[in-house]
């Protein structure tokens, strides 16, 4: 009898295969460093954790039943929505395992996720507290007492500690192969791409960013060696292109260049990208030659808006005249600046969003710019540290907890016409794989229409496309501020909304 209770028990051990199942719904098409990272750590205790990536895998019962603990990896918007849905079937199928919702969302959303689905959350710097808490369960301990981890009827604050010097390289075994994911395209071709990230959180205060209130203006780099280890194996794996996701590559210059630096010795022909805010692009100006010859092929940077009244609005800490001249600064060492915008915000006109265009057509900036970004509508998540400001309450409307975001009403009822109706556009033409040429036409006369204007003559996309270089990019046009449009995400349906 008791040698069949212990093999009941070895079969249950959270050190059995499979029995530790971590979930990404969505990494912006990447190969999610949210199941690499933790993977890593779990294995380090000697846990064999498995991986489910919902984004390009059908959602597995039999995996899911095997689980004694899941956690669930939502670093946005987007993935906290389709982690719900997640969890809810998990419940269906698995009702006594334990789930666990990990990321900057996780955070943000501690007490409805735990009053709903959720039995522990962990934000912040969340890979040792998911370790101690299946250390916990494992023993059957009580975990209302392990740091850094939320329960029902404890919220606590999340971990914000440098990461420890024994920081093991991402596990990816685990992982779709990296042809699931977002590929770069050049040239008209397309390439393997990998994914890293060589910090995390963020210097900088931005308002509407979600990190800001979780991060305070704090961030950890990850050890160079296992950045440059991970960027060997996906290299190894097929990647000629490397994309650096830290919220702000420049946050920490000489730990990124060192990086760079390293891989180019190993890897001369690997490219990359990375992220970085307007006012980093211009303070490491003298960096940007450098990093061309390094292999960089693009930057992207939350420009925002080109209106100085929204910037301000946003403490963006960049005008319209910074990126005009960061702009310059990028371009001129053969790199391409890839602009995302938050395009409809309580303060944004209608002549804002007509001037956008014009803008974006005199910078030569059509094909750099992915429609998405025209469709962008503020997101303001619980949390937020927009919700301080006295000025937005006005705009302000109930809070749709189940949608994680507060409603607010544009004060010119016009732009909530004409996001409704760019909204539509820019789902019709991802469907299509329209020319982005015709697809910026086509919404800028949205916004002359909506004005009851006439648009201005502009160059046909005919005449455009005779002149065209189409810049470097990767095939996943999708940030994470922005809300989930029509389409699908792996087999799960949210109400008819999806990823592009």
């Amino acid at each position: 009898m008791n040698q069949r209770v212990e093999q009941v028990e070895d079969k249950l051990s959270l050190r059995h295969p499979g029995v530790i199942l971590l979930i990404s719904c969505y990494e912006l098409g990447h190969q999610p460093v949210g199941i690499a990272q933790p993977a890593g750590f779990l294995e380090q205790a000697g846990y064999e954790p498995a991986g489910l990536d919902i984004a390009v895998e059908e959602f597995d019962e039999q995996r899911v039943r095997r689980a004694r603990f899941v956690g669930i990896s939502v670093p946005m918007h987007t993935a906290l929505r389709l982690g719900v849905r997640v969890a809810e079937l998990i419940r269906k199928s698995n009702p006594s395992c334990h789930i666990c919702f990990y990321g900057l969302y996780a955070s943000l959303n501690a007490d409805y996720l735990l009053g709903r689905v959720a039995d522990s959350v962990v934000g912040g710097e969340y890979e040792m507290p998911l370790v101690n808490l299946v250390r916990a369960l494992e023993k059957s301990r009580e975990i209302g007492d392990i740091e850094g981890v939320s329960r029902l009827g404890r919220t606590v604050l999340p971990i914000l500690k440098r990461p420890p010097s024994s920081f093991p390289v991402p596990s990816r075994s685990l992982l779709p192969r990296l042809s699931k994911y977002a590929h770069l395209e050049r040239n008209g071709d397309q390439y393997l791409a990998g994914y890293v990230e060589a910090s995390r959180g963020c210097l900088h205060h931005c308002l509407h960013c979600p990190i800001v209130p979780v991060y305070q203006g704090r961030f950890f780099v990850f050890p160079q060696e296992a950045v440059v280890e991970d960027i060997r194996r996906q290299v190894q794996a097929g990647a000629s292109h490397i994309t650096f996701g830290d919220p702000d590559f420049l946050n920490g210059p000489g730990h990124s260049m060192d990086i760079v630096r390293a891989m180019h010795a190993e890897f001369p022909d690997v490219t990359f990208d990375f992220t970085a805010k307007i006012e980093h692009l211009l303070k490491h100006r003298a960096l940007f030659p450098e990093l061309g010859i390094l292999g960089c092929l693009f930057v992207v940077s939350a420009v925002e808006s080109f209106s100085d009244l929204v910037l301000v609005q946003l403490e963006k800490g960049h005008t319209r005249a910074d990126v005009i001249t960061a702009l310059d600064v990028v371009r001129s060492a053969g790199i391409t600046l890839r602009p995302s915008f938050v395009a409809f915000t309580p303060w944004t006109s209608l002549e804002d969003y007509q001037e956008l265009f014009d803008i974006v057509e005199a910078n030569d900036l059509i094909d750099a710019i992915d429609a998405v970004q025209y469709s962008v509508r503020l997101l303001i998540p619980p949390g937020s540290a927009l919700l301080a400001q006295s000025g937005l309450q006005r705009f302000l409307g109930p809070l749709d907890q189940a949608g994680f975001q507060h409603q607010w009403t544009h004060p010119d009822e016009r732009m909530d016409r004409l996001h409704r109706m760019v909204s539509a556009a820019v789902e019709q033409a991802s469907l299509t794989g329209e020319d982005p040429a015709i697809t910026f036409d086509r919404l800028r006369a949205l916004g002359y229409q909506v004005a009851d204007r006439q648009p201005v003559v502009a160059a046909t996309p005919t005449s455009r496309s005779l002149e065209r270089r189409r810049p470097p990019r990767l095939t996943e046009p999708w940030f994470c501020c922005a809300e989930p449009t029509a389409g699908q995400f792996g087999p799960l349906q949210m109400e008819g909304q999806g990823k592009k």
